[in-house]
């Protein structure tokens, strides 16, 4: 791994996690987590695949289409052991291209809440439609599972249950999988940072409403798609909601100056963001921008497009 430029240089998030890629760790009873060989700024240390169960693996999130992952995926199957179910929280390129290798070689069915386009909103949906919104990072556009879970539904195996929670907001397939009261969150909620949320893959309106959702389940623990485990879920769920409505606020507070495009925006509201993230940044202001159009407290200057101007009401 080449070291980063300078101005990639962040504070580290979570000194302390430091898990070996290819190394299969338990991290409870039945569950172990095995962390992909792709860091970026955007994956932290990379992509946590987990292993589920005793006689019937469930590989949770297989990541990325890396056969060194796939080899560690199938060298950590103990004797008697064989993967049963593939499942994946959403269609980024970091969770789930690695899926229908996977599959094949074992046989597994791959289950997601549905293609890389479902699950969007309809103000998704038409802004998509019309060409105007861009976005499409890291979306694994040819990703379509054996089976779609809706939300509710239960998948089984040997000695353990799921229970598919659809979570749009991150992405519009996203699901978590509660596992008792332990909730396998994916990239909507996680310790190290907050999520993207990029239009019209990711809707901050459905973002809201997801947390709002799991912050009415009590969970134990949170184990995320890329960090560490999350301890105290309903201090972190409350925390993302606040960020995010304290980012409204900003915005908010920025246009009162006159109108701007998500790009000036982002680039007052980030000042400690390094240069190379605030595209990211970026992405993030359109979404509240949009949700704040939905909410009619702006409104576009113009037609609704990611360089163009909004302004207050």
């Amino acid at each position: 791994m080449h070291a980063m430029p300078k101005e990639t240089l962040m504070k580290d998030p979570d000194p302390s996690f430091q898990p070996t890629p290819g190394l299969a760790e338990q991290v409870q009873p039945g569950l172990r987590r095995l962390l992909a060989p792709n860091p970026s700024p955007m994956t932290f240390r990379g992509t946590n695949t987990y292993l589920l169960g005793d006689r019937d693996v469930a590989v949770i999130d297989p990541g990325p289409n890396d056969p060194a992952h796939m080899k560690a995926i199938l060298a950590s199957l103990r004797p008697g052991q064989r993967i049963s179910h593939i499942l994946v929280t959403h269609a980024h390129l970091d969770h789930s291209p690695l899926a229908r290798p996977l599959s094949d070689a074992t046989g597994a069915p791959v289950l997601a809440f549905g293609d890389a386009l479902s699950g969007r909103s309809a103000v998704m949906q038409n802004l998509a439609a019309q060409g105007f919104i861009g976005g499409g990072e890291g979306v694994d556009v040819t990703f379509e599972p054996d089976q779609c879970l809706a939300d509710g539904a239960e998948v089984e195996g040997d000695g353990w249950r799921l229970t598919a929670l659809h979570t749009p907001g991150h992405f519009g397939n996203h699901l978590c999988f509660a596992l008792g009261n332990t909730l396998l969150s994916g990239d909507i909620v996680m310790g190290w940072a907050s999520s993207l949320v990029s239009p019209p893959d990711g809707d901050l309106t459905d973002f809201m409403a997801s947390c709002r959702r799991l912050s009415q389940t009590p969970w134990r623990r949170l184990l995320p798609g890329h960090g560490a485990a999350v301890e105290s879920a309903a201090d972190r769920i409350d925390w993302l909601l606040r960020h995010r409505e304290t980012r409204e606020g900003a915005i908010l507070k920025a246009l009162e100056a006159g109108p701007d495009t998500p790009r000036g925006l982002a680039a007052r509201i980030y000042k400690e963001t390094p240069s190379n993230l605030l595209p990211a940044a970026e992405r993030n202001v359109l979404a509240h921008l949009i949700d704040l159009n939905g909410k009619n407290l702006i409104s576009p200057v113009g037609s609704l497009k990611p360089d163009g101007q909004f302004r207050r009401l």
